[in-house]
C-alpha cells in the first residue's frame, strides 16, 4: 500500500490511499509516537501473541482475543447479566430439548438436533465473559458429556443422526458444538478438545463427496471452516487444509451467487468465499462475499437497523420494513460480520455488527430478557400471538409475541444468547503486529500480551458509547512496552478527534478507517477518541423515499406508547402481548431535529429507560392504517400529502423501541406531494401458504398470466368448483367496473383461467351480483374489463367457477371507484 509520512516534532502521522494524515505537535516528549489512519488493515506477516494463521493460509490483520480477556462494563454488563438469569442462562428449566440425562449429546442412543448446539454455543460464552460460576459449571458438565460420546472412529453426539440424511450424516448441528468447544478450550486450556476436533475433522473427510451437499449444512458450511482453521493453526496438520477444500467444492456455491432464499443460511453462508479465500488466497473470493452481501442488502435490506427482510425466507418484493428478520438472523449476521473484520481488516464489518447490536437486538428480546419473537422488524406497532393469514410473512404461525418459545420459534431462543457474549468479546482484538485493537466501543477492560516480548496490558475503557460521543482508554503495564493501539472511526463520523496524554492529535480521516497511534506505552498513560454526533437522515430510495432519523450509530424510532399484556406463561416466564397506545401513522415534516438527553433509568434499552431523545416535526397520515390483522401496511411512494395539523413527535432509540416507526415517510407540500392510499382488507374462501391476498391490489404490472417472478394469489390446492376473494372497504364506495389479470400456469403448474366469474357487492347481509355486466372475460395474458350500473357499497366479492380438477388465481384485482 502506497505511505506517505509527516514528520513533525517527533509525531509521525501516516497516511494510506483512502486516508492521509497531517502533522501537528506532538502527543507527548516520546519522540517514537507513531499516528497512521488506515482504510483497511493488511496483515505484514503472520504474527501476534493469539496463535496467528499458518502457512499457507492468508495472515490475519486481527486475533480473536481468549473468552474473558474483555470484561464489559455499564449498559453491555446489563445486557449479560440479564441474560445470565433469563432465558439463555436459564434455558434447561424452560427447553425440553436440555433435559441432560434424555439428551443425544451425551447419551447417543437418545434424541438431539441442533437445540442443545445453539444453546451451547451461546450459554459457553456467557459464562466466559461474565465468569458467573453456576453458568460456567453446568458448562464443564455439558462438556464433558459431550466428549465422552465420541467414538473411534470420530463420531460424536446423537447416533441416529450419523444415518438421518439419505443414509449419510447430518453435520450441521455439530458446527455450534465445535464453536462452544474451540471457546471453552481457549478460556480453561482443555487438552481434550484439539485432539477430540482432530479426531471428528479425520471422520468428516473419509465421507464422500456428496454428504457436504445434504440438509442445513450445506449452506453453513462456512463454520465448520473457521473451526478447522482453528484447529490447524494448533497443529499444521495438512489433512485439515484438505477438508477445508473439499467443503468448499461440495457444499453450496455462494462465489457465484446465492444458493438459497433463507435467511439464517445467507447470515451464514454469504462469507465463506471469504472465509475459504484466507486458503486459496483468490481475491475473487473475498469480493463474491462483499457481492453477497450487497446483492442481499441491496434488495431486501433497504430500511434501518442493520437486518434484511427475511423473515423466514426472502421473498421478491416483500421488502417492506415491516417484514424483519428472524432473531437467528441477527445473531448469525452479528456472528458473521465479526469474524469478517478479523480476516479484512476491514472496518466496514465492525461498523455493520454495530449497528444490529445497538439497534435491532435488543428489541428481539422483553427487557428482562424472558422471552423472545421469532422476527423484529423496524416497522411494526403490535406484537402479538396471532397468526397472519393473509401472506404478510413468510410463515404463516404466530411468531410477534415475547416468550420462550420453546416449541414456538425453536431454534430463535435456543441460538439467542451467542449475540451479547460474542459482541462482548470482540470488542477489543488483538492484531498482527502484536497490538491491540478497540474494534467496538462499550465500557469494559481488556488484558492482553502486547509488544515483543508479550508484556500483559490492562486498558480500561471508560465510556457511554453508543449514547455518549466521548471513549476514555486508560493504560496500566508493568513496564513501559511499545504496541500499536488500534482505534476505529465509524462510517459516520467526519471529524474524529484523538488526545494522547491531553494533547491533541491532528487527523484527516476518510471514514470507515482505522487510526493507529504506535508509542512506547507507560503506566497510567490515557487516550482520549471524541467520535462527535449529529443527527442526520437517510434517504431509502428503494423503499419509496422513506427516511430514518441517526444519531451517530443509532437510529430512532417514533416513541409508541406501549401497552404490555400478559396472556400466558408463568410469574417466572410470562408470556407478553404488546399493542399501541398511542397514534404511529405519522410521517416526517421537514428534516430539524432536537435532541434531549434524559436522566439514565437503568436499561437503555427500554421505553422508559433510553437515555436520548430526539423531537421532530411530522403530521399523522390518517389512511395509513393496519390490516385486519392488525400488521401494519407496507409504505407507499412519498412524500406524501397531509392535511393534518403538524405536531411535535419524539423519537427515541431503536434498540429501544419494541413497537416501532423507524423507516418515516416524508410529507411533501408542493405540487409533487401525493395522496396515500386507502388499501381495502383482501380476503378469500381459501389461500395457499406462500401465497397473499396483498398480491390482489398491490400494483405490481404482471408480465403475462404465468408470471412467477411477482407475488400472487391462488386457491390452490382446491381444485374445481366455486372460490371467492373480496375486497372490504373502509368507507362505502362507488365503483363503476373491475378488471381481473388471470394466474395461469400451464405448462408446469395446475392453475387456469376459470371457467367463468361474476362480481357481488354486499347489500346489508346479502350479497348481491352486479346489475347490467358487460363481458366476464376469461382470457390469459390481460386484464379482463366488465363494467356495470354503478353500485356504492362498502364490500366487493369477485366469484370463480374453477375447471373440474385444476385451480386458480389472480395476479391483480382493481375495482375502479367512479
Amino acid at each position: 500500500m502506497e505511505r506517505r509520512t509527516f514528520l513533525t516534532r517527533g509525531l509521525t502521522v501516516t497516511g494510506g490511499v483512502a486516508a492521509a494524515g497531517i502533522g501537528g505537535r506532538p502527543a507527548d516528549a516520546d519522540t517514537r509516537d507513531r499516528v497512521r489512519v488506515l482504510r483497511t488493515v493488511e496483515a505484514a506477516s503472520a504474527g501476534g501473541h493469539y496463535t496467528p494463521n499458518r502457512a499457507p493460509l492468508r495472515p490475519a490483520p486481527f486475533l480473536k482475543l481468549p473468552p474473558g480477556s474483555v470484561r464489559p462494563r455499564g449498559w453491555l454488563r446489563r445486557q449479560l447479566d440479564l441474560q445470565v438469569e433469563g432465558l439463555n442462562g436459564r434455558m434447561p428449566e424452560v427447553s425440553d430439548y436440555l433435559v441432560y440425562d434424555t439428551n443425544g449429546w451425551v447419551d447417543p442412543a437418545k434424541g438431539g438436533w441442533e437445540e442443545l448446539p445453539y444453546w451451547l454455543r451461546g450459554f459457553t460464552d456467557l459464562g466466559l465473559v461474565t465468569g458467573d460460576e453456576r453458568v460456567r459449571s453446568l458448562t464443564r458438565r455439558w462438556v464433558d458429556g459431550i466428549l465422552a460420546t465420541q467414538l473411534a472412529d470420530g463420531w460424536f453426539g446423537p447416533a441416529a443422526l450419523r444415518t438421518s440424511l439419505e443414509g449419510g450424516p447430518d453435520f450441521w448441528p455439530h458446527m455450534p458444538v465445535l464453536d462452544a468447544l474451540r471457546s471453552y478450550a481457549e478460556a480453561t486450556g482443555d487438552e481434550r478438545i484439539t485432539p477430540f476436533l482432530m479426531r471428528y475433522f479425520d471422520f468428516q473427510n473419509r465421507q464422500p463427496a456428496e454428504v457436504f451437499r445434504r440438509g442445513w449444512g450445506a449452506y453453513r458450511w462456512g463454520d465448520t471452516i473457521d473451526s478447522v482453521y482453528w484447529a490447524y493453526n494448533r497443529t499444521g496438520d495438512g489433512r485439515l487444509l484438505d477438508l477445508v477444500r473439499k467443503i468448499h467444492a461440495g457444499s453450496a456455491d455462494y462465489v457465484t451467487g446465492l444458493p438459497t432464499p433463507h435467511n439464517v443460511n445467507l447470515a451464514q453462508g454469504f462469507r465463506e468465499p471469504a472465509q475459504y479465500g484466507v486458503l486459496a488466497g483468490d481475491p475473487a473470493l473475498r469480493a463474491a462475499t462483499y457481492r453477497d452481501y450487497d446483492t442481499v442488502m441491496g434488495t431486501y435490506g433497504q430500511f434501518p437497523g442493520g437486518g434484511f427482510a427475511g423473515d423466514e425466507n426472502c421473498r421478491p418484493y416483500f421488502t417492506d420494513p415491516r417484514q424483519g428478520l428472524e432473531t437467528c438472523g441477527f445473531v448469525e449476521l452479528m456472528h458473521s460480520f465479526e469474524l469478517l473484520t478479523r480476516i479484512t481488516g476491514d472496518p466496514v464489518w465492525a461498523d455493520r455488527c454495530e449497528d444490529i447490536a445497538v439497534n435491532s437486538l435488543p428489541a428481539a428480546f422483553d427487557p428482562a430478557q424472558r422471552g423472545t419473537h421469532y422476527i423484529t422488524s423496524a416497522n411494526g406497532v403490535q406484537l402479538d400471538n396471532v397468526a397472519k393469514t393473509h401472506g404478510q410473512f413468510d410463515n404463516d404461525f404466530a411468531m410477534q409475541a415475547y416468550m420462550p418459545g420453546v416449541h414456538d420459534y425453536r431454534c430463535c431462543p435456543h441460538n439467542y444468547g451467542m449475540g451479547w457474549p460474542y459482541y462482548a468479546e470482540e470488542l477489543w482484538l488483538a492484531t498482527y503486529d502484536a497490538g491491540l485493537c478497540a474494534s467496538m466501543y462499550a465500557a469494559s477492560e481488556v488484558t492482553a500480551k502486547v509488544g515483543g516480548d508479550g508484556t500483559t496490558v490492562t486498558v480500561t475503557e471508560e465510556t457511554g458509547y453508543p449514547f455518549e460521543e466521548s471513549v476514555t482508554l486508560r493504560i496500566s503495564t508493568p513496564r513501559p512496552v511499545e504496541f500499536p493501539l488500534y482505534l476505529r472511526v465509524p462510517r459516520w463520523c467526519e471529524q474524529p478527534a484523538l488526545r494522547v496524554n491531553g494533547s491533541p492529535v491532528p487527523l484527516r480521516a476518510a471514514p470507515p478507517c482505522y487510526v493507529v497511534v504506535t508509542r512506547t506505552w507507560r503506566q497510567g498513560d490515557r487516550v482520549e477518541l471524541r467520535l462527535p454526533m449529529r443527527a442526520t437522515t437517510r434517504t431509502w430510495e428503494k423503499n419509496h423515499g422513506a427516511v430514518s432519523v441517526e444519531y451517530g450509530p443509532l437510529t430512532f424510532s417514533l416513541a409508541i406508547e406501549e401497552n404490555w399484556r400478559r396472556f400466558a406463561g408463568t410469574t417466572a416466564w410470562p408470556e407478553y402481548e404488546v399493542t399501541a397506545g398511542s397514534p404511529w401513522n405519522y410521517g416526517l415534516d421537514g428534516r430539524s431535529f432536537s435532541l434531549r438527553r434524559r436522566p439514565t433509568r437503568g436499561n437503555p434499552f427500554t421505553r422508559r429507560g433510553a437515555p436520548l431523545e430526539i423531537r421532530a416535526r411530522a403530521r399523522r397520515i390518517p389512511n395509513w392504517r393496519t390490516d385486519d390483522e392488525n400488521v401494519i401496511r407496507p409504505l407507499q411512494d412519498g412524500p406524501v400529502r397531509s392535511d393534518e395539523r403538524a405536531e411535535t413527535v419524539t423519537l427515541i432509540p431503536m434498540g429501544a423501541a419494541r413497537l416501532r416507526v423507524t423507516a418515516f415517510p416524508v410529507i411533501g407540500h408542493g405540487a409533487d406531494a401525493r395522496d396515500w392510499r386507502l388499501v381495502p382488507v383482501a380476503s378469500a374462501s381459501h389461500l395457499w401458504q406462500g401465497d397473499t391476498t396483498e398480491a390482489l391490489c398491490d400494483g405490481i404490472e404482471p408480465a403475462s398470466s404465468g408470471d412467477e417472478s411477482i407475488p400472487r394469489f391462488t386457491w390452490w390446492d382446491h381444485r374445481g368448483g366455486v372460490e371467492w376473494v373480496q375486497y372490504d372497504h373502509p368507507e362505502p364506495i362507488t365503483a363503476a367496473a373491475t378488471a381481473v389479470y388471470w394466474f395461469d400456469d400451464t405448462g408446469h403448474g395446475q392453475c387456469r383461467v376459470p371457467v367463468s366469474w361474476r362480481l357481488l357487492y354486499r347489500d346489508g347481509d346479502t350479497w348481491t351480483p352486479v346489475e347490467n355486466p358487460s363481458a366476464y372475460g376469461t382470457a390469459r395474458d390481460t386484464y379482463n374489463r366488465t363494467t356495470f350500473t354503478p353500485v356504492r357499497a362498502s364490500a366487493f366479492r369477485l366469484e370463480a367457477r374453477l375447471g373440474d380438477g385444476v385451480s386458480g388465481g389472480i395476479l391483480e384485482w382493481r375495482v375502479d371507484q367512479v
